[in-house]
């Protein structure tokens, strides 16, 4: 896999969602892990974020500009981190950024980011509104 260039960051945006071991069952064809793993995983954080904000139910209705920077290996540590872009009157946006640990230790590398939407649904699934009071920003 060829490396995005990107600028230097040091430290992950938000806070973490998630963590996870990448394991040998999680890999591609190449070895390396899969992108779809990544992307569950990276799901899962944001619409655990937004649940919270929303104070319920949220479904996700958008993933945009996800880009893969660098492979992830078996045996890396997976940390999601989320972070609330944009709050709408029953969506909202969260910037999801995945972070590894090589090898359980060591240096801490930015891996994969993307946006993710979500709006907020009553029993029915039907579009509700965000609760204020924690949706305002």
């Amino acid at each position: 896999m060829a490396q995005v260039d990107t600028v230097s960051e040091s430290e992950p945006r938000g806070v973490l969602a998630s963590r996870i071991l990448a394991m040998p069952a999680n890999t591609n064809p190449s070895g390396n892990i899969f992108g779809g793993w990544i992307m569950s995983l990276m799901d899962a954080a944001a619409a655990t974020s937004a649940t919270q904000l929303a104070d319920g139910s949220v479904v996700t209705v958008a993933v945009s500009r996800i880009t893969f920077m660098q492979p992830v290996r078996v045996g890396d540590v997976v940390c999601c981190y989320t972070e609330v872009t944009r709050t709408g009157r029953t969506s909202v946006d969260l910037a999801v950024e995945v972070w590894v640990l090589r090898e359980c230790r060591g240096r801490r590398e930015k891996v994969t980011e993307a946006e993710f939407t979500f709006v907020a649904v009553d029993t029915a699934g039907r579009p509700r509104p965000l609760a204020l009071g924690q949706a305002a920003e």
